[in-house]
């Protein structure tokens, strides 16, 4: 529950959030399958608390937002569904790079702030690009699905840091059901430990979501380029069996 509440600070501001919870499983002598079901229970009450709180102070418009919402949680649920019969190891391979990236990009691309640019692509296509892409990612696999949504509304959407964190934290919220919905079936995630880490999950995105809205790409940028930067590194150590 210490590092639920410490991955729900971190992941209602930037993501990563399962980069503090999965090890915790696994050290607390879960299996790898039931650990990674197990943390999308309890990942989906802080991504809510997340998306509630940035919903409540006018971040992101839930109405407008839901079939966005509706396709990120599909795609998950396919993702989640065929986790067990894609190379998920080759993707895994790959993911260090896209990681480190993403925290490139935030860490050195000057003029990221609050204020919203110029679209790049218009939010039908983002919706069934992007969206469908990352969601399906985040129900095969998960680590960096915060990081991967926030660049491209930051890139493509124009949205700037704190809107960009309000939207990816609704989306992550969808895939999060989406893909829950089939590991309860697939998987056997414990639940009651997932119960007891989501009222965790939900403190600590309380905590974080409020911090972020007070201070803004302040805060939100260096917390997401070291969470990024942290997964890519975990992910290299896994790979190279450290």
């Amino acid at each position: 529950m210490l590092a639920a509440f410490a991955a729900g600070f971190v992941d209602s501001i930037a993501g990563g959030g399962g980069l503090i919870t999965v090890p915790a499983l696994m050290i607390a002598g879960i299996n790898p399958v039931a650990a990674l079901a197990t943390n999308k229970v309890q990942g989906l009450f802080g991504a809510g608390m997340a998306a509630f709180n940035y919903a409540r102070a006018g971040h992101v418009n839930l109405r407008r937002q839901l079939p966005a919402a509706l396709v990120s949680g599909a795609a998950a649920g396919v993702g989640a569904w065929l986790a067990s019969s894609l190379p998920v190891d080759v993707i895994r391979l790959g993911l260090p790079v896209l990681l480190i990236a993403v925290a490139a990009f935030f860490a050195f691309r000057p003029g990221l702030d609050d204020i919203d640019r110029e679209q790049r692509i218009s939010p039908t296509v983002f919706m069934f690009t992007l969206v469908p892409f990352v969601g399906f990612y985040d129900g095969l696999l998960g680590p960096g699905t915060g990081a991967f949504f926030m660049l491209g509304f930051v890139a493509l959407g124009g949205y700037g840091i704190l809107k960009a964190t309000a939207h990816t934290k609704l989306l992550n919220f969808a895939s999060n059901v989406g893909a829950v919905l089939v590991f309860a079936t697939t998987a056997k995630p414990l639940w009651i430990t997932g119960l007891c880490m989501g009222a965790a999950q939900m403190a600590g995105a309380y905590v974080g979501s409020r911090l972020a809205m007070s201070i803004g790409s302040r805060v939100i940028k260096p917390v997401l380029v070291i969470a990024s930067t942290g997964m890519a590194l975990k992910l290299i150590a896994d790979a190279m069996g450290l």
